[in-house]
């Protein structure tokens, strides 16, 4: 495996992360998408960005999962679907509850670790003959990943080859306490006012399901999860949220091949839960702690045809050798 070497000047967490989200990217050898709505349970739609192979049954598929507040159109989900695509994979880019515009599909919210949808995506392709699939995640998406290669333990879908998780928000209390620092100001500030818009446009479309008095309150990721997500979904405030939506509570049980890659200097993931033993020790984990990378960022010189996005690219080498 090719060893992760930062693009110049960018040897920062903080530049490295602003850069990959800021800069814009262009896939010209992705096809156009197409739309295809899973309806997850009563009352809750989810909308995928697809890219089909032409023999759709025959190729193994990677579905992709975003991070907060995140879609189908982040450039990480386009990006690796350009690379999986171009290796002969199908790739259902699919967006959380509410996220991307869809906030009409479905009555409820989303969580950090509500994996029953990519479950459901997974069981329904399978249904539809694809019999091999990776599922990949990115922060949120990330921990979703590893929380559902957990969940199913010693009797993972016989289509479920292999997880991945890049920059995985697995021990949620530790990244929110991280996210809570001076220098996150900025972060968070971004992370809440998306989560306010959010609720606002429910609160629109669903005004007495969504009572918005507290709303202005809101100053942190942890007041919007204790006055909205906890509640919403009966755990008993954001600390017991934290605690049972994060992967390490599952992570011992990962019985499927699982990539993950970590930087030390990611500005609010902190890298101590991934030396963990839990996670250590399992023999179906491959963790990659590399020095550099920031959050969801990885960028290093582009090199050909290679854009330089290193943790894409070893996403669909694990993809592909699980997948043969």
């Amino acid at each position: 495996m090719t060893e992760y070497v930062p693009k110049r000047g960018l040897r920062n967490g903080h530049l490295m992360t602003v850069y990959c989200w800021g800069k814009s990217r262009a896939f010209p050898r992705l096809p156009p998408p197409t739309e295809r709505y899973f309806d997850v349970e009563p009352g809750a739609r989810v909308l995928a960005h697809c890219h089909w192979q032409p023999d759709v049954s025959a190729r193994p598929a990677l579905v992709a999962l975003h991070g907060l507040e995140g879609s189908s159109s982040a450039h990480y989900m386009r990006g690796l679907a350009a690379k999986a695509f171009a290796r002969g994979f199908s790739v259902v880019l699919l967006n959380q509850r509410n996220c991307g515009g869809t906030e009409a599909l479905s009555e409820g919210l989303y969580h950090s670790g509500l994996t029953a949808d990519a479950a459901h995506v997974i069981a329904t392709i399978a249904d539809e003959g694809i019999n091999r699939v990776v599922v990949a995640g990115y922060s949120l998406g990330g921990n979703l990943a590893l929380k559902l290669a957990g969940d199913y333990g010693d009797a993972p879908p016989r289509s479920l080859k292999g997880v991945c998780a890049v920059s995985p928000v697995m021990e949620l209390a530790e990244c929110v306490r991280a996210l809570e620092r001076r220098q996150n100001f900025v972060y968070q500030w971004n992370f809440v006012r998306m989560l306010k818009a959010r609720m606002r446009r429910k609160a629109a479309l669903y005004p007495h399901r969504f009572p918005l008095d507290r709303l202005e309150e809101v100053r942190t990721v942890r007041a919007f999860d204790e006055y909205f997500t906890a509640p919403h979904f009966s755990f008993q405030g954001a600390s017991d949220y934290y605690f049972r939506a994060s992967a390490m509570r599952v992570i011992d049980r990962i019985r499927l091949p699982a990539l993950i890659i970590t930087a030390e200097d990611d500005p609010f993931v902190p890298s101590q839960p991934f030396h963990d033993p839990r996670v250590r020790t399992n023999p179906h984990l491959n963790v990659i702690v590399t020095k550099h990378g920031g959050h969801c960022g990885f960028a290093a010189e582009a090199n050909g045809d290679d854009d330089g996005y290193w943790a894409e690219t070893r996403i669909v080498d694990f993809a592909q050798r699980v997948t043969p």
